[in-house]
């Protein structure tokens, strides 16, 4: 009766990891909460002039910590009476409750020793229950502040911040697979994503459009960082007149701080062309700035560009979405084409095309995504749209990364399948075959065999196209690996030399490979032939008798004993190359046929 039931303690051991991953998500809930607290609070004992008491300050900080997941806060106090949406978040402020809810979802679905594991569907339901608790408790304690949150926000954005981040985990603690799918999706999807192809294409395709993503927020940020330049002056003022002691200043460079990746979209919409809206009746695009602009006061609009035609200053802001389809058309080339891969695993025109353009719509998307959270309300009058247009601003940097990327790409492309010698890669060998050089392809005897003139010309294009490495054409005079001077044509007469029957043998491996090692570099200044083959005999009896001795040594035991010289020797032939007499009873090789003369072996 005191005996454990298995069943139950599996069961058991079920519930332990589910509870302990209901408890990492509330708990990396109440850290994000519980750091953002602090900051405020201590702003709060060092304003000199507070507003409200610590509830208040709580409050606050709720509803702060709330926007930093999307939701939508609302200001009850208002000069007008009614009450103003603000619904701008502070991108920096997102980093933080993301990665908690990230880190928490996959420290509970990773593997570890000593310690029971839930599913992976059950450690994205328990971080993401644990974690929208405390969100649920958040905003019942920020009801009553300065800044209470919108309910309907509390569903779409924030519970979907949540989950995004919890999945997000578990897929990295599974190993970032692409698979399996769900049971009710296509069959050809599923079969896509078992093919390695696919996945390395879709590797390329989000690698390219990061790289376009990443490069629109620098030149954005690049475009503020230059319009504040310009306008110091004003932005110090905006900054001085928020604040007259150390801690409002600080809390307003803090909030400066966490709107700068919100800048630095807005500068990158600026760059796209759609620009953003400083109210309902102004526009501010690269042409100019047209309408009366609703501006707050604060340091970041200070870089706003002033009303009126744009000048060529500001014309130069539309190098920031051709930097970025050259950048992602530079990394699709660079899969497309590896430097030095063989032409069958270079991709094809049509394929490189289709990735450009999944990147480009990678990169659209992502963008009008970023855009779509970078602005929002700040009222409900004349501030009520209040900074990019995300449904222009994606559709306009897909159209910039396409149009200029596609071309690009395919330039990008036959530019890497060049040669160094300014031609075009179509000789490239295969997988494993080595390349043609020119002491190896002059190395290489011509078969004997009697041939015309005619024959002998062609014979000879051959062999200096062999020597020269590639086969020339009329539009590149230059190809090749060795010059086409009076020298190679001296390889390549000894190379497509044809010994005629009976005549004197051809020389040695040797002989050959410095004939053509000079042709190929007599006109380089300092060059001397090669000194390093061996002279001696290769077919010398003492030569011969320490390779078979060396041989039978190292076989251990399996190698017969077996005399160390040649058939000739052993019949009593001196001479290898002698002709045969069948006629001469005397010649120990008659009756056989006559051996073929010894052709030069090759320089490996």
């Amino acid at each position: 009766m005191t005996q454990r039931n298995p069943k139950a303690t599996a069961e058991r051991n079920r519930t332990l990891a589910l509870a302990s991953a209901l408890v990492r998500g509330a708990v990396a809930a109440g850290l994000g909460l519980g750091s953002l607290t602090v900051l405020v609070m201590v702003v709060w004992i060092s304003s000199p002039h507070p507003d409200s008491g610590p509830g208040g300050a709580l409050r606050t900080a709720a509803g702060v910590w709330l926007l930093a997941h999307g939701a939508g806060l609302v200001r009850p106090e208002t000069l007008s009476g009614v009450p103003a949406p603000v619904g701008v978040v502070p991108l920096l402020l997102v980093v933080g409750p993301v990665w908690l809810a990230h880190r928490a979802a996959r420290d509970a679905a990773e593997p570890e020793e000593g310690r029971p594991r839930p599913s992976q569907a059950g450690a994205f339901c328990a971080v993401t229950a644990g974690y929208l608790l405390v969100v649920a408790g958040a905003a019942a304690c920020a009801r009553g502040g300065s800044l209470r949150p919108d309910p309907d926000t509390l569903v779409f954005p924030v519970a979907l911040v949540v989950a995004g981040a919890a999945a997000a985990g578990v897929w990295t603690a599974a190993g970032r697979p692409l698979g399996p799918l769900p049971s009710w999706s296509p069959l050809a999807l599923h079969e896509a994503i078992a093919r390695t192809l696919f996945r390395n294409r879709a590797e390329a395709v989000c690698r390219s459009a990061a790289v376009g993503v990443t490069v629109l927020l620098g030149g954005g940020a690049l475009l503020v960082a230059v319009a504040l330049g310009r306008n110091a002056g004003a932005a110090q003022d905006a900054f001085l007149g928020l604040a007259g002691d150390w801690s409002g200043r600080f809390a307003v460079l803090l909030l400066a701080a966490s709107l700068a990746p919100n800048a630095a979209l807005w500068g990158a919409s600026y760059g796209l062309g759609p620009g953003f809206s400083l109210g309902t009746g102004a526009t501010a695009t690269p042409l100019g700035l047209y309408g009366t602009p609703s501006v707050p006061h604060f340091p970041l609009l200070a870089a706003v560009p002033d009303q009126g035609p744009g000048s060529p200053l500001n014309w130069a802001a539309l190098a920031v979405p051709v930097t970025a389809a050259l950048a992602v058309a530079w990394f699709t080339a660079r899969r497309a084409a590896p430097a030095g891969a063989p032409r069958a695993q270079v991709w094809s025109r049509r394929e490189t095309v289709r990735v450009m353009l999944l990147a480009a719509l990678a990169c659209g998307a992502v963008t009008g995504l970023l855009t779509a959270v970078a602005g929002g309300p700040l009222g409900t009058g004349a501030l009520r749209e209040f900074g990019p247009v995300w449904w222009l601003a994606g559709p306009a940097a897909l159209a910039w990364t396409a149009g200029i990327g596609v071309p690009a790409v395919l330039l990008l492309r036959l530019w890497r399948l060049r040669t160094p010698g300014w031609a075009w890669r179509r000789d490239v060998p295969g997988a494993g075959e080595p390349p043609v050089t020119a002491s190896a392809s002059a190395s290489v005897p011509t078969p004997a065999k009697a041939t015309t003139s005619g024959e002998r010309a062609e014979t000879t294009a051959e062999a200096e196209e062999a020597v020269i490495g590639r086969p020339r054409r009329w539009w590149a005079p230059w190809r090749g690996r060795v010059r086409a001077t009076d020298a190679s044509v001296d390889a390549v007469g000894a190379a497509s030399s044809v010994p005629s029957p009976g005549a004197a043998p051809e020389p040695g491996p040797g002989a050959l490979v410095g004939a053509a090692g000079a042709a190929a570099g007599r006109g380089d200044a300092g060059f001397e032939p090669y000194d390093f083959l061996p002279t001696d005999p290769w077919h010398g009896k003492d030569f011969r008798e320490a390779r078979w001795a060396s041989l039978k040594r190292n076989s251990g035991g399996l190698m017969a004993d077996f005399p160390a010289e040649p058939a000739a020797e052993r019949t009593g032939r001196t001479d290898r190359n002698a002709p045969i007499d069948p006629a001469d009873p005397a010649d120990p090789g008659a009756g056989r046929p006559a051996p073929e003369p010894d052709r030069p072996r090759p320089t490996p």
